[in-house]
């Protein structure tokens, strides 16, 4: 089991580095979503901004495909990204709030549901973000949503 895993991380690596990433998406789509998923989030750790974004685009891609089916466990991704931007999750959660959006501007039912708590990260005496490393990945997850909607707002 652990071979599979490393495989599949190896290659979504691979994957993530690759020039062409419009391919490189759509060889990541066609794994198993709950696969692929924990690669991902441990891709939004790199110290490569460029795989940072991949990957939080990917995992836009994967969980809102994901959501067509299986709601439920697409909810549980958005909650595990969440969970990385909690104090007592002894991580620092970086890239998770593009992700965050990345999902929601890709599935309006994900986006109705967890928009403000997005908002909130951004929002002092809220969930307020205190690391400007964080603030800015929130407020680029904002604009996301916002570019994937541009005749409304996030709220």
């Amino acid at each position: 089991m652990r071979d599979s895993y490393r495989k599949i991380k190896k290659k979504v690596s691979q994957l993530l580095c690759q020039d062409d990433f419009t391919e490189a998406v759509k060889e990541i789509s066609a794994l198993p979503a709950k696969k692929v998923i924990n690669p991902l989030i441990s891709s939004l750790c790199s110290i490569d901004k460029k795989i940072e974004n991949r990957a939080a685009v990917a995992i836009g891609i994967v969980t809102a495909k994901l959501a067509n089916n299986d709601i439920e466990s697409a909810r549980v991704i958005m909650r595990r990204l969440m969970w990385s931007l909690n104090d007592e999750s002894g991580g620092i959660g970086w890239g998770a709030p593009v992700a965050m959006a990345e999902i929601m501007a890709r599935n309006k039912m994900l986006a109705d549901e967890y928009r403000k708590i997005l908002i909130s990260y951004s929002e002092p005496g809220k969930n307020y973000l205190e690391h400007e490393g964080l603030q800015k990945s929130v407020r680029c997850g904002l604009k996301r949503i916002v570019g994937a909607n541009p005749c409304g707002r996030p709220d």
